[in-house]
């Protein structure tokens, strides 16, 4: 993934079969992708994504999402973990203020 980010913007053909080797290779010996480098590629036509280049990010309230300029690909990643830790900092305020008024 390094060398197609690096070659991306000589020769976007090239950094794409790199995708490609690499998607390949990680299938034949069921090697999972790390969560950082699914995000650099498509899924469906496999090219590199490069935010402002050919991917185009959006957020919202409760989501980010990517869009592939290449072939129109929508994926859409949900805030869950900021979620679960806003929800926990609420409740543990809120046990916190129950705990003041007991008394």
């Amino acid at each position: 993934m390094q060398l197609a980010r690096e070659v991306f913007h000589r020769d976007a053909a090239l950094a794409r079969r790199y995708v490609e080797l690499a998607r390949r290779i990680a299938m034949r010996y069921n090697v999972r992708f790390p969560k950082k480098w699914k995000r650099f590629f498509c899924k469906s036509c496999g090219s590199f994504l490069v935010p402002g280049v050919n991917l185009r990010v959006r957020c919202t309230k409760q989501r980010v999402v990517m869009t592939c300029l290449e072939c129109g690909r929508v994926r859409r990643i949900p805030y869950v973990r900021e979620k679960k830790a806003r929800r926990d900092a609420e409740l543990k305020g809120e046990e916190e203020v129950q705990e003041g008024a007991a008394p």
